[in-house]
Order: structure tokens, then C-alpha cells, then sequence
């Protein structure tokens, strides 16, 4: 028992230093990508500048400028920003180690979706990761991907094949946090092997008395506004284990192509008004209309419920109290006997008559509606069981 709690007290302390690293890695990507498309003509002409931007904060006025390429000499201290982006990945991967690689039935593999062994799941998890980063990597380095356009189509092609490939193998939820994963570590590694080196590469021409090839910034740059479009959909794929209708249907994979399209539109909208030109209003309604879709195929996405037998007695709630005993009580429960839980999930318990009852609807939408309960079906709970559960709320969920 004490082993456990230890246990989830290290993954929540990792998931928060996660969090916070995100947070400055996400807040200095948008303060820089905001502060470069807002750059004006210098105030006061230099050739080597090729911008400047006045701004406010804290009572205080501060005069951003941006050399064309470098400075002619580098200050005594220079600031990188790298560990946000280093934090949030190393500590965003230890995450999923501890609730997905080490718990690869409850949350990783689905046998519904894909009979597939551990010892192939967590190999093939992990890879993905490697493999998906050299695939991008290759492609932005390729002739193909010396046009913008052409490469951002090419990069999205490849990333809802990724989706849809993910959700064929994995539990929902599992394909959800992997595409995350996947993404973040693009990101990171964008920083690690692309942008840092190349401001290394710029630093030491200026410290040797070359002058520094202007390319090294551009290729940072490109690298850096992916980044800054990937934000949005990637915390989203952080918060949806926590909502199963988004993953919980035939259509998931779907439902995040359309949440990558929406978080792509909504950024764009931002990117542009940074620089001062009219606001597009009508990205808003665009990005509304993938946000549409995904509600609708989450609603008729869902497996229809089981249909009664045309003999069945009507359900009484001993009929389901032996099902949720069953199926849902061993991790459901002030003291859960299921392997890997300290605690009840969301604090959510089935020990008492009355507990049960009160969470008739949440039941119905868990285990009949999404199907996300029990998690990938660890329990074997039935069709026919389902369809007790939801014939016992449909009558109003009485307790006699």
C-alpha cells in the first residue's frame, strides 16, 4: 500500500514539474514569436538591425531590437532558452514511463483495437518517438522541404497517417498521449539538434571574427514557428485522458486530426495579429468548424449499446451491484486491489449501495455509452452486462 502511494506521489511531483515546464517553455515560444512578428523600423537607423519593438510591462519600458543576422560584438552574458524546453521533455517522457510503458494493459494496449504483447507494445511506443523525429527531421532537411507551404502540407500528411496509425494499435487514450509524445519530442528535439547548434554555429563566428552565414537563423526560425504551431493541439492531447469521449470512439483518430486543424487556425489568427495587420476574423468560425466536427463524430461515434434479449428480465440493482462488484470494484474502491492503484481514479468509489447510486449517470457514460470503462476492458466486462447497466439508469436507477 505504502509502495503505491509513493508511487503516485512521484507521478504527480513528475506531472507537475512537467506542467511547469511547459508553461515557460510555451510562454517564452509565444512571447518571442509575438515580440518577432511585431518588430518595426528602428527608431534610430543601424544596418545591422533589422528591427525594433517597443514595449511595457511592469512599469517599466523596454526597447527589443533584432540584428539582421548577429551583433557586431556578443555582451558579457547571453541568455539561452533551452532547459524549458529540455525540462518539459525529459520530464514529460519520465511521465508517460511511469503511467503508460509500466502499466501497458491498463492504459497502452487496448485487444480490442490490436491483440499486441507487451514485450512488442512498449518497444514499438517508444520507437515511434525516434523514428517519427528523423522522418521529420528528414523532411525539412530535403529539397522537398526548402518550400513552406509545400512542407507544412507534407509534415500534416504525414501526421494524420501517424494518428490514424497510433488509434489502430493502441488503447484511445494510449494513441492519444503517444501522438502528444511524438510531437513533443519533434519540438524538443528542434531545440536540442537544430536550434540551439545553430545559434552555437553563429556565437563562435562572431567569437572567431567571421561573419556569421545568415542561414543558421533562418533554418532556426522555421524550425522554431513549427514549434509554436504545434502547441496548442499538443496540450490538448495532454488533457484528453481525462475526457474518454474524445478517444473513446471509432472515429478518435479523426476527432484529433480535427483538433490539430482547429489549434493550427487559432494560432495563425494570433501569429497575424502580431504583426499588426487587420485581424482575419474569420479563422475563428474556420477553427469553430473542425471543433464541430469533432463533437458530432463523438457523438456518432460511439459503439451503439447492446441490444436487450428479446427474454430479458427487467435489471434490478443487485443485477448491477454484482456487475460493478465485479468488474469496476477493484480499482473503485477506498482500498483498490487492482495492480498499479493506490487509490481510487478520480477519487470515484463503488463500496456502498449508495455510492453506487449516485453515480448511476457517470456509470452509464463510462461503461455503456463511451465503453472507456474498465479501462481497455481489463475486467472482460460483457455486452450483456453493459446493457444491465444501462437498462437499470434508463428505469431511473432505483435502488429497490
Amino acid at each position: 500500500m505504502w509502495l503505491a502511494m509513493l508511487m503516485d506521489w512521484l507521478e504527480l511531483g513528475v506531472r507537475w514539474t512537467h506542467v511547469i515546464a511547459a508553461i515557460c517553455w510555451i510562454g517564452s515560444s509565444f512571447y518571442f514569436i509575438a515580440l518577432d512578428a511585431s518588430l518595426q523600423e528602428p527608431t534610430r537607423p543601424d544596418p545591422q538591425v533589422k528591427g525594433e519593438a517597443w514595449q511595457v510591462h511592469g512599469g517599466g519600458f523596454y526597447n527589443m531590437q533584432k540584428y539582421l543576422v548577429a551583433p557586431a560584438f556578443l555582451p558579457k552574458d547571453l541568455t539561452w532558452f533551452k532547459w524549458e524546453a529540455y525540462g518539459t521533455w525529459i520530464f514529460g517522457f519520465s511521465l508517460l514511463v511511469l503511467v503508460y510503458y509500466l502499466n501497458p494493459s491498463v492504459y497502452l494496449i487496448d485487444t480490442s483495437v490490436l491483440d499486441i504483447s507487451v514485450r512488442d507494445a512498449i518497444p514499438l511506443a517508444g520507437g515511434s518517438l525516434v523514428i517519427g523525429w528523423f522522418a521529420y527531421d528528414w523532411l525539412c532537411r530535403s529539397w522537398f522541404g526548402q518550400d513552406t507551404r509545400r512542407l507544412a502540407l507534407a509534415g500534416f500528411a504525414l501526421l494524420v497517417a501517424v494518428i490514424f496509425g497510433f488509434t489502430h494499435v493502441f488503447s484511445g487514450r494510449g494513441a492519444f498521449i503517444q501522438t502528444g509524445a511524438l510531437v513533443g519530442t519533434i519540438m524538443a528535439a528542434n531545440v536540442l539538434v537544430i536550434i540551439i547548434p545553430n545559434q552555437r554555429k553563429v556565437v563562435a563566428d562572431l567569437l572567431a571574427g567571421r561573419t556569421p552565414d545568415p542561414k543558421y537563423g533562418y533554418i532556426a526560425k522555421q524550425r522554431s514557428l513549427h514549434n509554436n504551431y504545434l502547441t496548442l493541439p499538443v496540450v490538448f492531447t495532454m488533457l484528453s485522458n481525462h475526457y474518454s469521449f474524445t478517444y473513446s470512439t471509432r472515429w478518435n483518430w479523426l476527432i484529433l486530426t480535427a483538433v490539430f486543424v482547429a489549434g493550427f487556425l487559432i494560432r495563425h489568427w494570433f501569429n497575424v495579429m502580431h504583426t499588426g495587420a487587420k485581424p482575419d476574423w474569420r479563422l475563428w468560425p474556420a477553427a469553430a468548424v473542425p471543433i464541430a466536427a469533432a463533437i458530432a463524430l463523438s457523438i456518432f461515434g460511439q459503439a451503439p449499446a447492446p441490444a436487450p434479449a428479446a427474454d430479458a428480465k427487467p435489471a434490478t440493482f443487485a443485477d448491477v451491484a454484482h456487475i460493478v462488484d465485479a468488474r469496476c470494484h477493484v480499482c473503485h474502491a477506498a482500498r483498490p486491489t487492482y495492480p498499479g492503484f493506490a487509490q481510487a481514479p478520480k477519487g470515484v468509489m463503488f463500496d456502498t449501495s449508495a455510492q453506487i447510486a449516485l453515480q448511476a449517470r457517470q456509470i452509464m457514460t463510462q461503461a455503456v455509452t463511451t465503453r472507456a470503462m474498465p479501462l481497455n476492458n481489463i475486467t472482460r466486462i460483457t455486452d450483456a452486462e453493459r446493457q444491465t447497466i444501462a437498462a437499470w439508469v434508463s428505469a431511473g436507477a432505483k435502488l429497490q
